[in-house]
Protein backbone atom coordinates (compact mmCIF):
# COMPACT_ATOMS: atom_id res chain seq x y z
CA UNK A 1 0.00 0.00 0.00
CA UNK A 2 1.09 3.49 -0.57
CA UNK A 3 0.22 6.75 0.67
CA UNK A 4 0.49 10.12 -0.80
CA UNK A 5 2.93 11.56 0.05
CA UNK A 6 5.39 8.81 0.55
CA UNK A 7 8.39 10.58 1.64
CA UNK A 8 9.81 6.94 2.49
CA UNK A 9 9.82 6.02 -0.92
CA UNK A 10 13.14 6.73 -1.79
CA UNK A 11 14.16 3.85 0.79
CA UNK A 12 12.81 1.08 -0.61
CA UNK A 13 10.20 0.07 2.29
CA UNK A 14 6.52 0.29 1.77
CA UNK A 15 4.05 2.49 4.16
CA UNK A 16 2.37 -1.16 5.08
CA UNK A 17 2.09 -4.31 4.38
CA UNK A 18 -1.52 -6.08 4.51
CA UNK A 19 -1.26 -9.84 5.28
CA UNK A 20 -5.15 -11.73 5.44
CA UNK A 21 -6.70 -9.46 7.90
CA UNK A 22 -3.42 -7.82 9.62
CA UNK A 23 -2.19 -4.53 8.56
CA UNK A 24 1.81 -3.86 9.56
CA UNK A 25 2.55 -0.13 9.26
CA UNK A 26 6.20 0.68 8.95
CA UNK A 27 7.76 3.91 11.06
CA UNK A 28 6.13 6.99 10.60
CA UNK A 29 7.88 9.77 11.95
CA UNK A 30 6.33 13.50 12.72
CA UNK A 31 7.31 14.45 8.61
CA UNK A 32 4.89 17.14 7.11
CA UNK A 33 3.82 16.55 3.64
CA UNK A 34 6.75 18.37 2.06
CA UNK A 35 8.66 15.10 3.92
CA UNK A 36 10.59 17.78 6.29
CA UNK A 37 9.64 16.78 10.00
CA UNK A 38 7.56 19.49 11.66
CA UNK A 39 8.91 22.14 13.96
CA UNK A 40 7.27 22.82 17.42
CA UNK A 41 9.67 20.31 19.19
CA UNK A 42 8.40 16.57 20.47
CA UNK A 43 4.23 17.25 20.84
CA UNK A 44 4.32 18.79 17.36
CA UNK A 45 6.15 15.32 15.97
CA UNK A 46 4.33 13.23 18.22
CA UNK A 47 0.85 14.77 16.56
CA UNK A 48 2.05 14.48 13.28
CA UNK A 49 3.56 10.96 13.71
CA UNK A 50 0.01 9.84 14.80
CA UNK A 51 -1.38 11.79 12.14
CA UNK A 52 1.07 10.30 9.20
CA UNK A 53 0.19 6.31 11.44
CA UNK A 54 -4.09 7.24 10.85
CA UNK A 55 -2.71 7.87 7.04
CA UNK A 56 -1.19 4.88 6.23
CA UNK A 57 -3.83 3.19 8.09
CA UNK A 58 -7.05 4.41 6.19
CA UNK A 59 -4.76 3.94 3.11
CA UNK A 60 -4.54 0.07 3.79
CA UNK A 61 -8.85 -0.05 4.49
CA UNK A 62 -7.52 0.16 9.03
CA UNK A 63 -7.70 3.28 11.50
CA UNK A 64 -6.25 4.02 14.84
CA UNK A 65 -9.37 2.65 16.51
CA UNK A 66 -8.15 -0.84 14.77
CA UNK A 67 -4.55 -1.07 16.29
CA UNK A 68 -3.68 -3.93 17.99
CA UNK A 69 0.42 -3.46 18.52
CA UNK A 70 2.07 -0.21 18.89
CA UNK A 71 5.78 0.04 19.30
CA UNK A 72 6.74 3.96 19.83
CA UNK A 73 10.24 5.28 19.40
CA UNK A 74 11.79 8.12 21.05
CA UNK A 75 15.49 9.71 21.07
CA UNK A 76 14.66 10.69 24.93
CA UNK A 77 12.79 8.70 27.12
CA UNK A 78 13.34 10.99 30.36
CA UNK A 79 12.15 13.74 28.88
CA UNK A 80 9.25 12.42 26.70
CA UNK A 81 7.50 9.66 28.67
CA UNK A 82 4.97 11.39 30.01
CA UNK A 83 4.25 13.06 26.66
CA UNK A 84 4.23 9.68 24.98
CA UNK A 85 1.58 8.69 27.56
CA UNK A 86 -0.98 11.57 26.79
CA UNK A 87 -0.40 11.02 22.93
CA UNK A 88 -1.24 7.52 23.44
CA UNK A 89 -4.62 8.62 25.59
CA UNK A 90 -5.44 11.42 22.94
CA UNK A 91 -5.16 8.98 19.95
CA UNK A 92 -6.00 5.42 21.19
CA UNK A 93 -9.20 4.39 23.24
CA UNK A 94 -9.44 1.37 25.70
CA UNK A 95 -8.98 -1.29 25.29
CA UNK A 96 -5.04 0.59 24.49
CA UNK A 97 -3.45 -1.78 22.42
CA UNK A 98 -0.28 -3.76 23.23
CA UNK A 99 2.45 -0.94 23.27
CA UNK A 100 6.07 -1.19 23.16
CA UNK A 101 8.33 2.25 23.63
CA UNK A 102 11.98 1.90 23.11
CA UNK A 103 14.49 4.83 23.29
CA UNK A 104 16.68 4.85 20.43
CA UNK A 105 19.90 6.42 19.74
CA UNK A 106 18.84 8.20 16.70
CA UNK A 107 16.25 7.85 13.76
CA UNK A 108 16.43 8.02 10.36
CA UNK A 109 17.26 11.77 10.49
CA UNK A 110 18.75 13.77 13.21
CA UNK A 111 16.21 15.79 13.81
CA UNK A 112 13.50 12.96 13.97
CA UNK A 113 12.15 12.69 17.83
CA UNK A 114 9.73 9.73 17.58
CA UNK A 115 8.69 7.32 15.22
CA UNK A 116 5.46 4.77 15.38
CA UNK A 117 5.01 1.51 14.03
CA UNK A 118 1.54 -0.38 14.46
CA UNK A 119 -0.04 -3.70 13.53
CA UNK A 120 -3.97 -3.26 13.29
CA UNK A 121 -6.91 -5.40 11.94
CA UNK A 122 -7.80 -4.57 8.32
CA UNK A 123 -11.17 -4.16 7.64
CA UNK A 124 -12.96 -7.25 5.67
CA UNK A 125 -13.84 -6.22 2.00
CA UNK A 126 -10.73 -4.02 1.95
CA UNK A 127 -8.21 -4.84 -0.51
CA UNK A 128 -4.86 -5.96 0.07
CA UNK A 129 -2.37 -3.92 -0.90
Amino acid sequence: MKTNPDPYEPFLLSQGIRYRDLLFISGQAGYGDDGQIVAGGFDAQADQAFANLDRALRAGGSSLADVVKVTIFVTDMAANFAAVVEHRRRHFTAPYPADSVVEVAGLYVPEAEIEIEAIAVAKAGMPAG
